[in-house]
Order: structure tokens, then C-alpha cells, then sequence
């Protein structure tokens, strides 16, 4: 289950703020997965939004759980917590 927290940071334009979902621990037949297997979830949720580029309105809203494709963004560390910023055009679909 997410945090629902407020960041104190506002992504600039058409950037968008993601706190990645958590990694896959078990594959569908149970098999455990070890940490140095696991791969980047390329699934998120959108906690922060810019105002968008002047003749684009940004069409993801805080709250969205979006796919990104897997080396999106960049890892940002804000309060202990480590996010992605992105810009709009690297999500994929919101889900």
C-alpha cells in the first residue's frame, strides 16, 4: 500500500513526479525472487505534477497510477524517500 504523503517539491513544465510500486517478491508459480534479480518496476504512482508546456496541458492528475518505460526518469532522493522525476512524454499509459 502507497504512503500518501505530500512532497514539498513541484516538478517544473512538463515534468511529473512518480513513487515507483514496489518490486515483485514471488513469480505467479511462488518462486521467491532475490534481490539481486528483481527487476525496476516500471509502474507507479504520479504524486507531483508541473503546470505543463504552453500549448500542452498535462493530461496525468496526482494520484495516477501510471506504466513508464524502464529506464524513465531520474531517481531523485526527496525526505528519505526515493522518487522519479519524468517528463510527461516518458509515461506510457495510465492505468
Amino acid at each position: 500500500m502507497a504512503k500518501a504523503s505530500k512532497v514539498n517539491i513541484t516538478p517544473l513544465h512538463d515534468r511529473v513526479i512518480v513513487r515507483a510500486a514496489a518490486a515483485e517478491t514471488k513469480t505467479a508459480g511462488g518462486i521467491i525472487i532475490p534481490d539481486s534479480a528483481k527487476e525496476k518496476p516500471q509502474r507507479g504512482t504520479v504524486i507531483a505534477v508541473g503546470t505543463g508546456k504552453k500549448d500542452e496541458p498535462m493530461t496525468v492528475k496526482s494520484g495516477d497510477t501510471v506504466l513508464y518505460g524502464k529506464y524513465a526518469g531520474t531517481e531523485i532522493n526527496i525526505d528519505g524517500e526515493d522518487l522519479l522525476i519524468m517528463r510527461e512524454s516518458d509515461i506510457l499509459a495510465i492505468v
